[in-house]
């Protein structure tokens, strides 16, 4: 059961809430300014420190806090019981960040937060440290009537692909354990429009390497007919997609978005389209952003324009990011393509294919009491209903807590709109939004109460 706060009480959070965003936006400055890179080639003494940053907010509201690690980045564990008889909610973020990128793409330093025309810029300002910050503003609004009991969950590697969030969910599982979970680490549909996130495409990365010789050698002397790997690899990198762009290896799961109203325009608005370059695959929009499979290399590993000499290379490689179906198994959507790719050899070139990581997809049954309480309480912030979205990118830590505490209803929420260009340059967080996710998660807590 959920009870229904009256107008005097959702007023008073509303009141309480705006009152706690100076300091909370002067909190979220200060995460903001540590430098917390996960990634191994970035100094993980950031990672610490912004770790003990977030255990001293958690604190400072009374919850009792550990600092934990199995084998990764460190991750903060906070716990306050429940008053008797109401249930348990895990309040899940992540304080680390992606690499700031090439500093000279940013309009500001990327870890001094900048307030622009109601934004504000900064490596992790959304993407989540925001994330952190709304579960304290909420915890804030209640002080010591707290409705509920909460444990708060923020990990140090999500970035990097929660590699030890097993082990983490394994030794601490029972402390973690909760009737309702909400994973502030996903988007809204639009400023001013709420959403939750019911499904999550799955993921895998590999690595093709393709060789066809044992040296490189002069271009003149052997160009004609010797293959060179380069051009290989392009070849049969080029086998994935058909010309219209849809996958063109077979066996991948897929289906049908619920639809919204998503024109080609505001596509390609978000995205940055060039002028004149046409959409590719087949379906609605939203279907291929959200339930069906992408094919995209994002990198290769080759001579530089700038080095190049005049040869013909030997070997050349290239990873490849598939999105898949929420529900397709990733190992098994791995075999399809490596199998594929061994297949498709341009001139019998040695083809390898390494998988490098992969990432379960999810998709929930946003029905019950909790999922109505959210959608209430969304209403109650941002004055209009929530919508139901799916999102393209992945987030494989979800499918994990789903998969240790299965009678947990799991919401997926977040800070972020279509500006945000998380782990892109200029990330940036709309402060109005951000103080209605605040206040949406305070007037939850207090629907949760019994």
């Amino acid at each position: 059961m959920t009870s229904e706060p009256d107008a005097a009480r959702l007023d008073q959070l509303r009141t309480t809430v705006a009152g706690l965003m100076p300091a909370a936006r002067a909190d979220l400055e200060s995460l903001t300014r540590i430098p917390s890179v996960s990634l191994g080639s970035f100094d993980q003494q950031h990672v610490q420190a912004s770790a003990e940053a977030v255990a001293d907010l958690l604190r400072a509201e009374g919850l009792e806090v550990e600092i934990v690690s199995e084998g990764g980045r460190p991750a903060v564990i906070g716990h306050r019981a429940a008053p008797e008889g109401a249930p348990t909610v895990l309040l899940y973020a992540h304080h680390d960040v992606q690499p700031p990128g090439d500093e000279k793409d940013w309009d500001t330093p990327p870890f001094e937060p900048t307030e622009r025309d109601g934004r504000l810029y900064g490596r992790g300002a959304a993407d989540d440290k925001a994330g952190v910050m709304a579960h304290l503003v909420a915890l804030r609004a209640h002080g010591d009537d707290l409705p509920v009991g909460v444990t708060v969950f923020v990990e140090g590697e999500e970035e990097v692909g929660s590699d030890s969030l097993p082990a983490l969910l394994d030794k601490h599982g029972e402390r973690l354990r909760a009737d309702a979970i909400v994973l502030a680490d996903s988007t809204n549909w639009d400023v001013g429009t709420p959403a939750l996130t019911t499904t999550l495409r799955g993921m895998f990365r590999l690595v093709v390497t393709v060789r066809t010789l044992d040296h490189s050698v002069h271009s003149g002397m052997y160009g004609g007919p010797v293959p060179d790997a380069i051009t290989a690899l392009v070849r049969l990198l080029a086998t994935m997609h058909t010309d219209a762009g849809d996958i063109a290896v077979e066996g991948f799961a897929t289906s049908e978005a619920t639809e919204l109203d998503y024109p080609e325009e505001r596509l390609r608005a978000e995205s940055g389209l060039l002028e004149g370059v046409r959409l590719i695959g087949s379906g609605s929009i939203l279907s291929r952003l959200w339930t069906r499979p992408a094919i995209t290399t994002i990198g290769i590993d080759a001579p530089t324009v700038d080095t190049s000499s005049n040869t013909l290379v030997a070997e050349a490689r290239a990873k490849v990011s598939v999105r898949l179906h929420p529900d397709d198994d990733p190992r098994a959507a791995y075999d399809r393509l490596a199998a594929h790719l061994r297949e498709h050899a341009p001139w019998g070139a040695r083809v390898d294919v390494r998988l490098d990581d992969e990432g379960r997809g999810f998709s929930a049954d946003a029905q019950g009491p909790v999922y109505d309480a959210a959608r209430a309480a969304f209403a109650d912030a941002w004055g209009t209903d929530p919508v139901d979205i799916g999102v393209g990118g992945s987030i494989p830590f979800v499918a994990a807590f789903a998969e240790t505490f299965p009678d947990a209803a799991i919401l997926v929420t977040g800070v972020e709109d279509p500006d945000t260009r998380a782990h892109g340059a200029n990330e940036s967080l709309h402060l109005g939004e951000f103080e209605r996710v605040c206040l949406a998660e305070a007037v939850l807590l207090e629907r949760l109460g019994s």
